[in-house]
């Protein structure tokens, strides 16, 4: 499956289907970043072109950028400005209609969520750390009913890449997300329960889409501030931003390096 399963069973044909992609060298990569300033680094890196013609929804503000590296073709889309703020469209809503609009649109073999992150200095996490991803969930949904809980937590496992994880010698921790960039008491307590050493606003959603629809998935984060540290977190993400992006983009340039000519089951 795409990633670990959630519920019971799946389809077979989807199981078969997938089992054949795994066989095959990866040909599509669809790479969903939420911020204009972590996209652009990655897109002058492959000399991506943004395309004017995309199939998404019209007067929707998402950007599709593409190009070829090698034999594979990167889509890269990134959820453009708020039409009434200008501002990024961060969080979880966006990142989750995006990642499906993009998955039907494109048809991507494999899914790499990018992006900067909160890290805990208590569970390792420094600023400019880059971390491959092993499970994710939320730390935001609290619904205190029996299985409804598990529901609102939504705990998944990214899909598992040993090798890259070993020749790019990255970091591996857990991520929880949630739709704050500050950290509440009760936010505080479920990261902590998900044993989360990064924290991010978008990465459990893509999750959650790219399981129903079964594409594997991948997440690379960069740490741009220190959620247990001294310094205010909205403060610390502004001020290390430009120089963390530097460290996503070099992370997510190797794992495309990597991936190349590579089967899922390779990886």
């Amino acid at each position: 499956m795409a990633l670990a399963p959630h519920g019971k069973g799946s389809d077979v044909a989807v199981e078969t289907m997938f089992a054949q992609v795994e066989k095959h060298p990866i040909s599509s990569i669809l790479i969903i970043i939420a911020m204009q300033t972590e996209a652009l680094p990655v897109v002058n890196k492959f000399q991506l072109t943004e395309n004017p013609h995309s199939s998404f929804p019209k007067g929707v503000p998402w950007v599709h950028y593409h190009g070829t590296y090698k034999d594979i073709k990167i889509n890269l889309v990134w959820p453009g400005k708020d039409l009434t703020l200008g501002v990024d469209s961060v969080g979880t809503i966006s990142a989750s209609i995006v990642t499906y609009a993009s998955i039907q649109a494109l048809e991507p073999d494999l899914i790499i969520n990018a992006g900067t992150a909160g890290g805990f200095k208590a569970k390792g996490a420094g600023i400019g750390d880059v971390f491959l991803i092993s499970h994710l969930a939320f730390h935001d949904r609290r619904i205190p009913i029996p299985v409804f809980d598990l529901y609102g937590v939504g705990l998944r496992q990214a899909f598992s890449t040993p090798n890259l994880l070993k020749v790019l010698n990255l970091k591996t921790g857990k991520l929880s997300t949630g739709d704050s960039l500050d950290m509440a008491s009760q936010d505080e307590a479920s990261i902590t329960a998900n044993d989360a050493t990064v924290k991010d606003m978008e990465g459990a959603a893509v999750a959650y889409v790219a399981d129903l629809l079964k594409v594997p998935a991948i997440f690379v984060k960069a740490v741009t501030d220190i959620v247990d540290g001294e310094k205010p977190p909205a403060e610390e993400f502004l001020q290390n931003l430009a120089a963390v992006t530097a460290a996503l983009d070099q992370a997510v340039t190797q794992v495309v390096e990597f991936i190349s000519g590579k089967c899922l089951s390779e990886l």
